[in-house]
């Protein structure tokens, strides 16, 4: 196949997500345009620049259609739990119906750092944790002693309001004293 350049790789780039229904990962996309991965982080970095609603999961790039963007209501809950409990924390909110966005931690030197998750469900949430195991990664609450935010989107606010109540009687959820 001949390499894709510039411009019309981005639109074919951009083409391939908003038709897909699942992440696609980047050495994916590099194998359609026939270019490297790093040249696909670049475009996305481009792509997002331009307001794409491109977002980068642990399981690839996704594409949000607007009406995913619509259709559902979110809220960042402050959590707070050691490591070896991230997958019953993330387990226990796709279990309620709710998508883990991301995870914020406020570190002392950088500020916030916000990083991507997009977990909707349990083969999601195996695949992330999977992913952390084989490369040995830490989890970003490991930089503030276990305590984070995770912004989470739902279908409704009583499914929110379910996902925090059952967090709060696993003593995941961080609560005013």
């Amino acid at each position: 196949m001949k390499k894709m350049l510039g411009e019309e790789r981005r639109l074919q780039l951009l083409a391939q997500l908003k038709k897909s229904t699942a992440p696609i990962t980047g050495t994916d996309l590099a194998k359609f345009a026939n270019v490297s991965r790093q040249v696909i982080v670049n475009d996305m970095t481009l792509l997002k620049a331009r307001n794409e609603p491109i977002i980068a999961t642990s399981q690839g790039y996704l594409y949000m259609h607007q009406e995913q963007l619509q259709q559902t209501v979110e809220r960042t809950i402050p959590c707070f739990h050691s490591a070896e409990d991230a997958e019953d924390e993330l387990i226990t909110i796709v279990d309620c119906g709710g998508t883990v966005k991301n995870v914020i931690v406020e570190h002392p030197i950088y500020g916030e750092i916000t990083a991507s998750i997009m977990v909707s469900n349990r083969h999601e949430v195996n695949k992330f944790i999977q992913r952390v195991n084989e490369t040995q990664a830490s989890y970003l609450s490991e930089l503030t002693g276990g305590t984070h935010l995770h912004v989470i989107s739902a279908p409704s606010v009583d499914i929110l309001d379910l996902i925090e109540l059952t967090l709060q009687k696993k003593s995941y959820l961080v609560v005013d004293q």
